[in-house]
């Protein structure tokens, strides 16, 4: 009742102002009877058009109005999923570089286009107006510069990054940090003009004239990333990062498209009630669709994009070699006894898997694990041929961002000038790019954690299973050569030769007490 007596009072109220305004127009000149025959109820009345539909085609809150809401708040809500939940699932730590922020800029760009198009497009009744309401801070600046021009640098940027790590083989000349600012220039100074101008009427539309320079904008910045993503076509990507910016071209040359046609439709039909709705619906829900394709994990954070929330088993792509097939690193000495002992040189120890992984736990308790994750993660590069060109850039891309940048995740300590020899490097695949870096850090392992480490539960842990399994392959080597069942029946402790060959290798030299440790 009070829905339909609300109504009522309205419809009532629209009725009065059309027999006042036409009373008032029997003594106005021809120009305001003309005025009038453009107001909204002659024009609904005219074309047998309800009044509720002319009203809320102008000023908002029609069913589709809500309903396009509705669409945009929860592609929101999927792309605020998919941005965070890796983090939170997987607990990965997140880099501070580009590589982490720009993925973050294009949520707040694509929440700033959504939010633009709702109060620009007039999809919400006010009953006054508002300051903030200003069409030229939604239509204008949030919506390009904001919107769907941070949205669309933002890919730009990624793009220029992977045409030069994958076809230059080597990082990008001009930081992100510089270049993406540089790319939204001219979205600013477009913004800039129009609001010097103000061609905006009190619906945010500027004009016919209008549409063919900022439709050309948005071509332009298409047909850039267009050239990026044709230079990289035939690279054998192996994180679909191809298939992401074809699918961020196509998805947002057709919102341009659409943009295009529902502000035509918008200018010129201004008195078709349906248009103006219908435009405005479509306008937002492709936007909504834009923001979830544009969206791309695998370009920035490839690793993170094999973590998926789908997988009861995600510490089985944990690691950048495991994703890319790499075989599994290290010598396991299955013939032979594995040297165990300290006087061994740190750098022959460390190719033994399980030595290596005992003095990782090791670091790792000590806090000071990233020289031997360093080290065990080029030594899987080293695994990589040298013509296997893809896959030795992703790795060392994977390395450099996660070891060699400054502020990285598990930062290494080297010089200066190593580090920024690595960074300005011309050729990612170069089988030496980490040579004088692996250097720096064996030295620093020998003086500081090696010491430490002959005289800790992990080596007395380490030798125990060594040579557990030691014996344990020796018997097996015996029982396989030994074909008398007279002699097969000595074994351990009745063999008189077992404590004179085993016993000075067992007991061995006390490593923390040798001076050659």
């Amino acid at each position: 009742m009070e829905v339909i007596k609300s109504r009522v009072i309205h419809h009532t109220s629209l009725m009065v102002k059309v027999i006042r305004r036409q009373a008032q127009l029997k003594s106005a000149n021809t120009d305001s009877l003309w005025e009038f025959l453009k107001t909204d109820e002659c024009i609904a009345q005219a074309r047998n058009t309800p009044i509720a539909m002319a009203t809320c085609a102008v000023e908002g809150g029609c069913a589709t109005d809500y309903v396009a809401i509705i669409v945009s708040v929860f592609s929101m809500i999927l792309l605020l999923t998919r941005a965070t939940l890796p983090f939170l699932v997987h607990k990965v730590s997140h880099t501070k570089g580009s590589n982490f922020w720009i993925p973050v800029i294009q949520v707040c760009a694509s929440f700033n286009l959504l939010l633009s198009v709702v109060f620009s497009a007039n999809y919400l009744q006010y009953k006054k107006r508002h300051w903030w309401l200003s069409c030229y801070l939604w239509a204008v600046w949030v919506v390009g510069p904001l919107g769907f021009g941070l949205l669309f640098s933002c890919r730009i940027v990624q793009a220029y990054k992977l045409y030069y790590i994958f076809i230059k083989r080597r990082l990008a000349p001009i930081r992100s940090y510089i270049f993406l600012p540089l790319i939204l220039l001219p979205w600013i100074a477009g913004a800039a003009s129009i609001h010097i101008k103000k061609p905006l009427n009190k619906r945010c539309h500027m004009g016919t004239r209008w549409i063919i320079p900022i439709a050309s904008l948005h071509v332009i910045y298409i047909f850039v990333l267009l050239g990026f993503t044709a230079a990289v076509r035939h690279i054998e990507f192996r994180f679909h990062e191809l298939k992401d910016l074809w699918h961020g071209i196509l998805i947002s040359a057709s919102v341009v498209g659409v943009w295009v046609a529902a502000y035509i439709f918008n200018e010129v039909h201004e008195d078709i009630a349906w248009i103006q709705v219908a435009s405005r619906f479509l306008l937002l829900v492709m936007a909504s669709i834009l923001v979830l394709v544009f969206f791309s994990m695998s370009i920035s954070q490839p690793l993170l994009s094999q973590m998926s929330l789908r997988r009861r088993e995600p510490h089985k792509f944990e690691t950048m070699g495991r994703v890319l097939g790499i075989p599994e690193s290290g010598l396991l000495l299955q013939r032979g006894r594995a040297s165990t002992g300290c006087n061994e040189p740190l750098d022959k120890l460390l190719l033994d898997k399980r030595f290596r992984q005992s003095f990782m736990a090791f670091a790792d308790s000590c806090l000071a694990g990233e020289s031997v994750h360093f080290y065990d993660e080029v030594h899987e590069l080293g695994k990589i041929p040298v013509n296997d060109a893809v896959r030795r850039i992703y790795m060392a891309r994977h390395i450099i961002e996660k070891y060699i940048v400054v502020g990285a995740p598990m930062e290494v300590n080297i010089s200066h000038r190593t580090r920024q020899d690595i960074l300005a490097t011309t050729d990612l695949t170069h089988p030496g790019l980490f040579t004088n870096a692996l250097i720096e850090l064996m030295q620093l392992m020998r003086t500081n954690l090696a010491k430490d480490y002959w005289s800790s539960i992990f080596y007395i842990k380490f030798k125990e299973e060594a040579s557990m399994r030691s014996n344990g392959q020796e018997l097996e080597e015996s029982n396989s050569f030994n074909f008398s069942p007279r002699l097969s029946s000595v074994h351990g402790a009745d063999d008189p030769f077992h404590h004179q060959e085993h016993l000075p290798k067992v007991s061995g030299s006390n490593c923390p007490d040798s001076d050659s440790q």
